[in-house]
């Protein structure tokens, strides 16, 4: 019997299978989870690249999608949503456009023309530059459309997907993609910009 013990002890035979076994998770997981970042990033660039191609055709008079749609602002999103299917399998969208007077006015509240108190902000009584036309101060200068003739608009676009791999089950992630993209582009000149209203309240 102690010569047998002596005999185990020594055998080394099938030892890789369990030195591999300690590294197999830690390898696979690696592996894994460098192909979910390698997509994710593939995701982004294919929802990023949907949405420059798809504003620039927005941004002109008569723009001509290939979806179905009540409003140019939903054929926008259809073509947007298609282009994105490609590789995002199951995802869910959300879909903001937002038109400005210029540039300059996207993240920021109208202007003020007079402030009667030079406190900075808007006071009753004050005048200001009603860039979404709806007679009152607003801190965003938005409209919630596409705008016209040499409006600015702001698209912003956010995707949920099912992670192509599991590996939340292991890791400390979501099990979803998030993907954000955002693009902001003039209309064309198609016609002379509206100009916005002064208004006092």
């Amino acid at each position: 019997m102690t010569g047998l013990f002596k005999r185990l002890r020594k055998d080394e035979q099938g030892a890789a299978i369990i030195e591999f076994a300690f590294v197999l998770t830690p390898l696979m997981l690696f592996l894994l989870g460098g192909l979910d970042l390698g997509y994710q990033a593939y995701l982004r660039s294919v929802v990023q690249g949907a949405l420059n191609d798809v504003s620039r055709t927005g941004s002109l008079e008569a723009p001509g999608f290939a979806c179905s749609g009540d409003s140019v602002e939903a054929k926008i999103g259809c073509a947007i949503r298609t282009r994105s299917d490609v590789v995002a399998r199951n995802a869910t969208y959300q879909i903001n456009m937002r038109s400005f007077y210029d540039f300059s006015s996207i993240g920021r509240s109208e202007k003020l023309v007079t402030d009667y108190n030079s406190n900075g902000q808007y006071d009753p009584g004050d005048c200001f530059i009603d860039l979404n036309e709806n007679g009152a101060f607003d801190a965003s200068a938005g409209r919630n459309n596409i705008g016209g003739a040499d409006d600015v608009v702001f698209y912003e676009v956010n995707l949920s997907m099912p992670r192509l791999f599991p590996i939340h089950r292991f890791l400390d992630v979501s099990p979803n993609y998030s993907i954000n993209a955002t693009s902001a582009i003039r209309n064309q000149p198609y016609a002379v910009q509206k100009k916005p209203p002064t208004v006092c309240v």
